[in-house]
């Protein structure tokens, strides 16, 4: 907890330093989810959250330092309580909420909100805080009150014909689905499955339900990995999701497959039956694989002629320096232009290549972050002559990490932020630290992007719809920066709106709060 108040805070003596560490304490003890914002920095982001938050919202606390608050609402936006919740932050009031919120997996919560500011001396509001508790199962409760006492005659006798529909129609959905389904019971005996896995897997009905999974084929599924999934993680993580099994089955051939579980909780005759999903993933590994590959191969071949065609370039340019031919000269000079991006570009590719084989590699040494920022916007700026770059704040870091690798990302963000811009001539960039974190925000004015395609911009290759046309690119910066800056354990993420531009913002932690991801300093 030092971190929520070095640099925040100072004690005149040992006793209120004390006595503020029995506070976070007590903070860190309670069952109610507990936040803190800084109203004095941009979007008000949250410098501190407990325990309790973290497991309300499913949230670690590094995927929630430097946010706003609004992150929790998802699309779920147009909420009567954002309002008033917005009124009180501008007035500096208390408020108290009911409102919708949601879990990291997607899961609706509500939760009742009590928000407080916290004002200096000269009454000026600095910090808020939020007290937060989960009242879903009050919400639901008296929903179903609700809706019990005026409908219950009514569906009671609707009810029936509702089934028996329902069981038809659910029937027909399994029997047509593109996916093997499985339903066992609870000590593991096949109960039913869908015509794809008699077909994928060359079996019968008669030879596979009500027989115990493990016994089917001759013990074929007797799978370790499935027997973990199944007596292991499926009672203490339920459901689960996107599970990789590979096996040799000995009349198919290797399987690679993609389980998703679920065991049912309700009470009733289906409690505690599981429901299994196979995806047949072999053939898309291995096209992925063989893509993979190529790309490997094609940077690698490509990078050997280019190399010598830069040189060749560096050649001629010395030579021609005393020609008179303006036109000679100009053509040579953007000859080696168009070179230099095409290397980019191929460095990018490696770059790809290495991280989806796990060879990136990261040199971590301790570096000015606040020069290196300072400097990659001064080389962005000089190369930049029309838009302008506008850098506030500052964290007065040396930052343990890999700064060419920082930088970037520094310089992806700023020259998309340049790119999908072009009438919109101001850039920001914004440094701060909070609660622990670094934070880097890039803001531009400029086209935006939707909702439904937020999360997807940093997939390899991924590139918005509405930009494709307008803008050249391959979709693999994004990608890259998101690697990098998820092999330092921060996190990188972007808020946007369709014709009003787009911030993307990282944070990376001060000190590492788990351990690296990659075994060492030197990770690959």
């Amino acid at each position: 907890m030092d971190s929520l108040y070095n640099g925040e805070f100072s004690f005149s003596n040992n006793t209120s330093k004390q006595d503020f560490e029995l506070l976070t304490k007590a903070l860190d003890a309670s069952l109610s989810g507990i936040i803190i914002t800084d109203n004095r920095q941009p979007d008000n982001p949250i410098i501190y959250c407990n325990k309790a938050f973290e497991d309300i919202t499913g949230y670690h606390r590094s995927e929630i330092i430097g946010h706003n608050c609004r992150f929790l609402q998802k699309d779920d936006r147009n909420q009567n309580a954002r309002h008033a919740l917005r009124d009180a932050i501008d007035n500096g009031t208390n408020a108290v909420v009911d409102i919708r919120n949601y879990k990291k997996d997607g899961t609706l919560f509500w939760n009742e909100l009590y928000m407080s500011p916290i004002k200096d001396g000269d009454n000026q509001v600095n910090y808020f805080i939020g007290v937060q508790n989960d009242i879903s199962r009050r919400k639901k409760a008296e929903d179903e009150v609700k809706s019990n006492h005026a409908k219950m005659e009514q569906r009671i006798q609707e009810r029936t014909k509702d089934l028996r529909e329902n069981e038809e129609y659910l029937a027909s959905i399994v029997q047509t689905v593109r996916e093997s389904l499985i339903v066992l019971s609870p000590d593991l005996k096949v109960l039913s499955v869908n015509d794809h896995f008699i077909n994928t897997f060359k079996v019968t009905r008669e030879e596979t339900e009500g027989k115990k999974l493990y016994d089917l084929g001759n013990g074929q599924w007797n799978i370790p990995e499935l027997q973990d999934l199944l007596e292991q993680i499926l009672p203490t993580n339920n459901p689960v999701t996107d599970f990789e099994v590979a096996h040799d089955f000995p009349h198919i051939g290797k399987k690679l497959m993609l389980l998703n579980a679920h065991r049912i909780e309700l009470e009733g005759q289906f409690k505690d039956r599981i429901l299994i999903a196979i995806e047949d993933i072999t053939d898309r590994r291995a096209i992925e694989q063989r893509k993979d590959d190529f790309l490997s191969i094609a940077s690698h071949e490509l990078k050997t002629p280019l190399t010598t065609i830069k040189g060749y370039v560096q050649i001629i340019n010395r030579l021609i320096k005393n020609y008179d031919d303006e036109k000679l000269r100009e053509s040579v000079g953007k000859t080696g232009l168009y070179v230099e991006r095409l290397n980019n570009l191929i460095g990018e590719l490696l770059d790809v290549s290495r991280i989806q084989s796990g060879m990136i590699e990261l040199h971590k040494t301790p570096f000015d972050f606040d020069r290196m920022i300072h400097e990659t916007v001064a080389n962005i700026q000089q190369g930049s002559g029309t838009h302008e770059i506008i850098l506030t704040g500052q964290t007065g870091v040396q930052f343990n990490g890999d700064e060419s690798h920082i930088t970037q990302v520094v310089t992806n963000l700023l020259s998309n932020a340049i790119k999908y811009s072009p009438d919109h001539k101001k850039i920001g960039v914004h440094l701060s630290v909070l609660s622990g974190f670094i934070k880097v925000a890039v803001t531009d004015h400029g086209v935006g992007i939707a909702k439904d395609e937020q999360a997807k911009v940093f997939d390899r290759f991924y590139r918005v719809r509405d930009v494709q046309q307008k803008f050249p690119g391959m979709g693999i910066g994004l990608y890259i920066c998101a690697s990098i800056i998820s092999n330092h354990n921060g996190t990188l993420w972007v808020e946007s709106e369709p014709g009003k531009g787009s911030t993307f913002s990282f944070t990376l932690p001060l000190t590492s709060n788990h351990a690296d991801k990659n075994g060492g300093d030197d990770a690959r």
